[in-house]
């Protein structure tokens, strides 16, 4: 396993992770979660992330459940949750979804604790930003949650470059804990936010990144070129928004050229795909998702090609996929 820092932090996490998003509580039942996260940390992997709309909150009950049978001394993984959109989706609890007000964070982290069943997160992310919250409340909400130990870092999730330099900017002026960590989207046909809007915030913040979202949500399989398969992702009403994407014919079409590329490095186009992104080395961590052992045993076989995509390879592989990317 390679390991990087989170960012300008201490904390080092496994280049590869395990996410819990769409599959925890509906694809993945606590037996299967157990058998998937011994295999990952088996392997290396020590770093498991969640959040507290994912299944709305079942997810992060089936990972404390996981948890609590695996019995790892906590030193030894990382877990980290979000808050933003709430559990409540419907009703009138108009302070518990949608916001990153000081009432709903407060109350958010000790929810997901308990369905974790942990003392501390190590990481809290802002899942989205707020603009109807000023950005000092957010900002020292979240570094009050630090100080209070219930996480050990605090960052933001699909912000601007702006939103985060503004956050961090107050939270340094204040001497409060500082965001850390950016959890974008980051794969072949989604680049532009990760090198290009937060290119200065590596080297002025000091800004870590744990991506999500490698395979294009199984776009960079190559399972979707012949349409929509029964039992993937895309098949799942909860994830309908995901189709047109999915079945893309440009960028099917792109997939498919990136076959023989694999196949010379005798790995999966979803290997080669992991293995682009960890390639970038601003990425501490790539976030991957399994809800099957197979899945999860085939993802890790990413890592031994990373030190194999030279700059002949990456030019062929972006040949293939940089005009579609975003």
């Amino acid at each position: 396993m390679i390991y990087r820092r989170l960012g300008r932090s201490g904390l080092r996490l496994s280049a590869l992770s395990l996410g819990s998003w769409v599959t925890y509580h509906n694809q993945v039942d606590t037996r299967a979660a157990v058998e998937m996260m011994a295999a990952a940390f088996d392997a290396g992997i020590n770093f498991f992330d969640n959040a507290e709309v994912y299944a709305g909150g079942q997810s992060e009950v089936v990972m404390g459940r996981a948890l609590k049978q695996l019995a790892w001394p906590r030193l030894n993984y990382v877990v980290s949750t979000k808050f933003f959109w709430g559990l409540d989706r419907q009703g009138d609890a108009v302070n518990r979804k949608d916001t990153l007000n000081r009432k709903y964070l407060m109350q958010a982290i000790d929810g997901s604790l308990q369905r974790l069943g942990l003392e501390h997160v190590d990481i809290v992310y802002c899942h989205r930003p707020d603009p109807h919250t000023p950005v000092e409340e957010t900002a020292r909400a979240m570094s009050d949650i630090v100080t209070q130990g219930k996480a050990l870092y605090w960052g933001t999730s699909e912000w601007s470059a702006a939103d985060i330099r503004a956050a961090w900017d107050v939270a340094d002026r204040h001497g409060w804990h500082k965001p850390v960590v950016e959890q974008p989207q980051y794969h072949l046909f989604h680049r532009q936010r990760v090198e290009v809007e937060y290119a200065r915030l590596y080297e002025d913040t000091g800004l870590g990144l744990t991506t999500w979202s490698p395979l294009a949500s199984g776009l960079l399989t190559g399972k979707y070129a012949r349409g929509v398969p029964e039992g993937s992702r895309g098949s799942m009403e909860t994830m309908a928004f995901l189709r047109d994407g999915l079945t893309h014919p440009a960028k099917n079409a792109a997939v498919q050229q990136l076959e023989p590329i694999a196949a010379e490095l005798g790995a999966s186009v979803a290997q080669l795909a992991l293995a682009w992104v960890a390639k970038n080395l601003r990425v501490s961590s790539v976030i991957t998702g399994a809800s099957k052992l197979a899945q999860l045993q085939a993802n890790l076989g990413a890592l031994a090609l990373v030190d194999k995509l030279t700059p002949e390879l990456l030019a062929r592989i972006d040949s293939a996929t940089l005009a579609l990317a975003e």
